[in-house]
């Protein structure tokens, strides 16, 4: 076998170095639009004034992967692309806690915009982390268990606080 049929077969050949390394190195993204159409038609949205979250469950995704979708509608490129940026950031400090086994498609609404001019990260930071509560994609919940347990904790008294 010659030496670019071997690569070839492992994989190494074929467009370039580049896209075979792209392709390898697992970055948490949706980037087919097969996959975006999936969580779109069969997924669960949620949504608040800023953004939209579709999610669909995918048993073979080791971590929760995401697609971004900022329309035009947004502003112009400079706009569009400080959006995404932000949510990107957003979704890289709320990941952690996230289960894995979700596809999550995050559209960016005009007036998310506004909150990036006025508010920065910690308003993306904030409407993303309310709607992925909302869709119960934290880890705990994707078990089944709540963040907090009734259970283990003692009754309340008429005034609402515990035993003192």
């Amino acid at each position: 076998m010659s030496d670019r049929a071997e690569r070839v077969a492992e994989g190494v050949a074929g467009t370039g170095a580049a896209t075979t390394a792209r392709h390898t190195r697992d970055r948490g993204r949706l980037s087919r639009s097969a996959e975006f159409d999936r969580v779109y038609r069969h997924g669960r949205s949620t949504a608040n004034r800023h953004l939209v979250l579709y999610t669909f469950p995918n048993p073979s995704a080791t971590r929760p992967r995401m697609g971004l979708s900022v329309s035009r509608k947004v502003g112009g490129a400079v706009e569009r692309n400080r959006v995404k940026r932000l949510l990107r950031e957003a979704w890289a400090h709320a990941e952690p806690e996230l289960g894995g086994g979700q596809d999550v498609v995050v559209v960016a609404r005009p007036d998310s915009r506004e909150l990036v001019e006025r508010e920065g990260l910690a308003g993306v930071d904030a409407a993303l982390a309310e709607l992925i509560d909302r869709a119960r994609l934290r880890e705990g919940h994707l078990l089944g268990m709540g963040t907090t347990s009734t259970a283990d904790s003692p009754p309340a008294d008429r005034d609402g606080q515990g035993p003192s």
